[in-house]
């Protein structure tokens, strides 16, 4: 792990952040009903958490911190996936696929994340 992988564990985070506010519909779906408050807040709360998270990690003096966030992040959307599962189960075998695949795709996200903290000085 190295500079190139904190890079692209921001870019990550940056693309993702700002599809939330490109293509917001689709992220609105997925959040989890049992949250308080309209889907649409949530959409956004995540996309800013996101984007927060990808500026903490791509500055070196603030890796840690932000890589650190990011796994959390990872592991707080988690629920959002599992809704996405729930609603697609009866969609065509190419949607659920989609849905499906999701799931065990967060855990080396949180795993990445984590390795970029373990491979940044604390002295950044």
């Amino acid at each position: 792990m190295g500079e190139r992988s904190a890079r692209g564990l921001a870019a990550l985070l940056a693309g993702a952040g700002v599809s939330h506010f490109i293509a917001p519909q689709f992220y609105d779906d997925i959040v989890p009903h049992r949250l308080p408050g309209p889907p649409r807040r949530w959409t956004q709360v995540s996309g800013v958490a996101e984007l927060a998270c990808a500026a903490l990690v791509i500055h070196r003096s603030t890796r840690r911190t932000g890589a650190t966030l990011a796994a959390l992040l990872f592991v707080a959307v988690y629920p959002a996936n599992i809704q996405m599962a729930v609603d697609w189960r009866d969609r065509p075998a190419r949607e659920r696929a989609l849905a499906y695949g999701r799931l065990p795709l967060q855990a080396p996200l949180v795993g990445w994340a984590l390795a970029v903290r373990r491979s940044t000085p604390t002295t950044a």
